[in-house]
């Protein structure tokens, strides 16, 4: 599998529109080549670094692939008619949450990346896109897009390739994960503890799947959905 990168963008944190809160949720296109360590790109930042960046969401890749989607529901609004509005590092054609899996290894540019989680939108995409129900819309598709943590550290421009060199997990595509982790049911137990023990799922994902099995419960999504 080799996979065109159409665009890679990194950011600044600047205000985030309508808010008092600051986000890296601006990205611009970038023509030169970045060195990715395994922090993420140079001249890329996140605001609050609880829940955004570090080694594994070192990268954010959201599929060009979804936009005609988001320009359905939401019309045709700027921000859509160019990769990064939704803060991407990555943007590409051809590879999506179904078709890539927990784990995959790439080689990109000379960086080595591995998929490590999906997103869990957050209200900030809300005021990114002027629609308030713009994350959960995003959760409820399964549009994510995902994360990478750095493997090897290397340069990368934008006209390089996602070669997919290594793929263990088959069984477990993004898509089925994030299913799992955005569905309110209880009944999935025994998919929870399947997941709970993917040795390349991201600490958080997989403590979030013991503790449901711990309490029989799901989380409460309304303030990293809403504010």
């Amino acid at each position: 599998m080799r996979i065109a990168v159409e665009a890679l963008l990194v950011g600044r944190s600047a205000p985030l529109a309508g808010t008092s809160h600051l986000s890296g949720i601006h990205k611009s296109l970038v023509a030169t080549p970045l060195w990715l360590s395994e922090q993420g790109f140079d001249g890329d930042e996140q605001a609050d670094r609880r829940v955004h960046g570090g080694p594994e969401k070192a990268v954010h890749h959201y599929p060009r692939d979804h936009y005609s989607a988001w320009i359905e529901q939401l019309g045709a609004q700027p921000l859509l008619l160019a990769p990064g509005a939704f803060g991407e590092n990555l943007s590409t054609r051809g590879l999506t949450e179904e078709s890539v899996c927990v784990g995959d290894v790439f080689e990109l540019g000379q960086a080595v990346v591995q998929v490590s989680q999906g997103r869990q939108p957050c209200w900030k995409l809300n005021a990114r896109l002027g629609h308030k129900g713009a994350a959960r819309l995003m959760q409820d598709m399964g549009r994510t897009g995902w994360y990478y943590r750095v493997l090897k550290p290397g340069f990368v421009t934008g006209s390089d390739e996602l070669v997919l060199v290594d793929r263990r997990e088959t069984d477990w595509p993004l898509s089925r994960v994030m299913g799992l982790l955005f569905r309110r049911d209880p009944g999935l137990a025994r998919e929870w503890a399947a997941a709970a023990e993917l040795a390349p799922l991201a600490e958080n994902w997989k403590r979030t799947f013991r503790r449901r099995l711990d309490t029989g419960a799901v989380e409460d999504w309304s303030k990293r959905l809403e504010g």
